[in-house]
């Protein structure tokens, strides 16, 4: 079998590797649970590649995500659910109905006009997918609540802004910032009576009561925490590998630094790097 630009030599790849008899034995016994962490990660590293502006890096990191909507594609069809040719069908559907101002006749023409049409078409979908599961004699959960769209799979952090921005749809928000400000105090000082308590699942609870604040006031500044806190850890490596680079000039480690002269150098770090 030869490498192929076409889709689907990718997919009779795949269906080689499940073949029960003459496939790979590792990927014949996965299933959806155990690739999930797989899917996940590929995208984080698509995202990394992203953040590094290394294309070589993001052609083979995105043909491994796409592996990935392969593999799960694969074992469904394998349960009798769906193909791959399913869902490349469902998203080009879902493309074209939620975009009729370029694929049909529509008056949205600025991006406002847009964002609201494309809700409004969601609305529909949502209540279309519940009729379906009715049919299918599946009950309600809790994805039919207004927060049930927002994945519990996400990162804590873009969990906290989407359930903030589903929220606010329904007017469950804050006017501006500046009251955010100050629920972040009141969520500090509540951490510190925790803190003095010395009850670990307090303290737990009120951390999070914490970030969730914090989050609240990125989203109403337009920053996404998310990348925020990416740009943080960048930030911070930097500065680190500074005064790593420093000491090891010296002939020195880390290990063998006291406190006092990393925070010197990483003061002397902030100026540079």
């Amino acid at each position: 079998m030869e490498p192929s630009k076409d889709v689907s030599r990718l997919i009779e790849i795949m269906a080689a590797l499940r073949n029960p008899e003459t496939g790979c034995p590792w990927d014949i016994v996965q299933n959806f649970e155990t690739i999930k962490p797989y899917t996940v990660e590929e995208a984080y590293e698509v995202a990394d590649a992203i953040e590094r502006n290394d294309m070589d890096d993001l052609c083979e990191e995105l043909g491994d995500l796409l592996l990935q909507v392969v593999f799960h594609s694969r074992m469904a069809e394998e349960a009798g659910e769906f193909s791959f040719g399913d869902v490349v069908h469902a998203v080009t559907r879902k493309m074209i109905r939620r975009h009729p101002h370029v694929f049909a006749v529509s008056d949205a023409q600025t991006p406002d006009q847009v964002k609201l049409q494309w809700d409004e078409i969601k609305r529909q979908e949502k209540a279309e997918r519940a009729e379906r599961r009715a049919r299918r004699g599946l009950t309600a959960d809790a994805t039919d609540r207004h927060l049930g769209s927002v994945q519990r799979s996400f990162p804590a952090l873009t969990e906290a802004l989407k359930i903030q921005e589903r929220a606010a749809k329904v007017g469950f928000d804050w006017s501006e910032a500046a009251p955010i400000l100050d629920k972040i105090e009141e969520e500090i000082g509540e951490l510190r009576e925790a803190l003095a308590s010395n009850e670990q699942e307090k303290v737990a609870d009120e951390l999070g009561d914490l970030i969730f604040a914090v989050v609240n006031i990125g989203r109403h500044v337009k920053a996404d925490p998310e990348n925020a806190l990416r740009g943080t850890n960048t930030k911070f490596r930097r500065r680190f590998g500074y005064i790593e680079d420093r000491l090891k000039a010296e002939g020195r480690t880390l290990g063998g630094a006291t406190l006092d002269e990393m925070e010197a150098l990483w003061q002397e770090a902030k100026g540079k790097v």
